[in-house]
């Protein structure tokens, strides 16, 4: 219940993030006097609507999306007579440039709005201490670092050892161990396959095992997680949590930039079980921010975690949203921007020629564009999700 309870909070907060995306272009499009005919969310038959004034608002079956029909958004679409001078490609550049941005900033505001909830109602997570006390010990030797147990897994040199959650590692191959980064680095200095001496703690008495460690990702493999002492979460004052809001967007985008990047070369291993230790695999679906709610929700931690987890990742999906739009390419908002500005710089150059203005792009030259790249997020889009629900990613515990 708990797992589907967060699937649900995750539809109702990614619905929301779309309407408010849409209101966006909407509410300036009606401040400038432009006519706006439909505000539906999203896509396929329509389950509900309701017609208030000149627009009719609604709600369709496909929930991944949504649209707000502004009448003349483009010069390919007919227009009555009576409805010219409301036309969207008839206003100033500067009021339609709002209008497309209005989208993008409203998922921008909600997401800085979450942050800044985040800080200062949950508060930030102070992380705590790693410790040389053992928290967990892992049941496998797994394919990858990111990946968990399949069935065939060898047991981990920990578990075989006979290490157990509680010990207090003090010694590592004849190294003192007096904290955790001391147990790791002690760890990354051993070689794979070697037999090393480990001194536990257990109940006041030591007691020396012989572990025979494994490899993992090129890397030395124990199989144990450590006890953090500390942590917690401070509540920030307004100040510090809109700064906190402000970087954490700008984080995100960086991050966002990066994983999208590097998500070519990781597609070849979308379904095999390294895919969680590339950035560009780490790029999911709007199934697997599901999945990743679903878990948040079914997790064992304490409420703030599981609050501070959803807030975060609802924000994370707003900035996506955000940022996906601005990219400039047709049909996505960054790319009507882009033929906004181009018209305008046509325009300065005619100007400055002592030419005519050159008046509204030729919109079909760009179709071909744009149908390529509706064609290519499309295919991007369901391969993601086939991934997710095929090798889904890992949510770290």
């Amino acid at each position: 219940m708990a797992y589907l309870l967060g699937v649900v909070a995750f539809v109702a907060a990614l619905v929301l993030s779309v309407v408010l995306h849409e209101a966006g272009h909407l509410v300036t499009a009606k401040r400038f006097g432009m006519k706006a005919t439909q505000f539906f969310v999203g896509f396929g038959p329509t389950l509900w609507s309701r017609r208030r004034g000149e627009t009719e608002y609604g709600v369709k079956a496909i929930l991944l999306g949504g649209f707000v029909r502004i009448v003349g958004y483009t010069t390919l679409e007919p227009i009555d007579e009576a409805d010219r001078p409301r036309a969207f490609h008839r206003q100033p550049a500067r009021r339609r440039a709002v209008v497309i941005a209005a989208g993008v900033a409203a998922n921008f505001a909600f997401a800085f709005v979450l942050l800044t909830v985040l800080a200062t109602a949950v508060g930030v997570r102070d992380p705590g201490t790693a410790t040389n006390t053992v928290q967990r010990v892992g049941a496998c030797v797994p394919a990858s670092l990111g990946a968990g147990c399949r069935e065939g897994d060898p047991p981990s040199p920990a578990r075989q050892a006979g290490l157990r959650a509680g010990d207090r590692i003090v010694s590592f191959a004849g190294t003192p161990i007096a904290d955790w980064e001391q147990l790791r680095a002690a760890i990354r200095a051993a070689r794979p396959g070697r037999t090393v001496p480990v001194v536990a703690e257990r109940d006041g008495t030591r007691q020396t095992l012989q572990v025979r460690l494994a490899e993992v990702d090129r890397e030395p493999f124990l199989g144990v997680t450590a006890r953090v002492v500390g942590a917690g979460y401070d509540r920030l004052d307004p100040g510090a949590a809109v700064v906190f809001a402000a970087r954490g967007i700008g984080l995100a985008v960086a991050q966002m930039g990066r994983a999208l990047a590097a998500l070519p070369a990781a597609l070849p291993d979308l379904f095999s079980p390294e895919r969680g230790q590339s950035t560009g695999g780490q790029v999911g679906s709007v199934v697997g921010a599901g999945q990743t709610s679903g878990e948040i929700f079914a997790s064992g931690g304490s409420w703030r975690d599981k609050v501070a987890a959803y807030l975060a990742l609802v924000a994370s999906i707003n900035v996506f949203l955000g940022a996906l739009n601005v990219l400039p390419l047709l049909p996505l908002d960054g790319g009507h921007l882009a033929v906004v500005g181009y018209e305008r710089l046509r325009a300065r150059i005619a100007r400055a020629r002592g030419r005519p203005d050159p008046g509204p792009v030729d919109i079909t030259r760009l179709l071909p564009v744009t149908y390529l790249v509706l064609l290519l997020l499309l295919g991007l889009g369901i391969l993601l999700i086939a991934a997710d629900v095929l090798n889904p990613l890992q949510v770290p515990p």
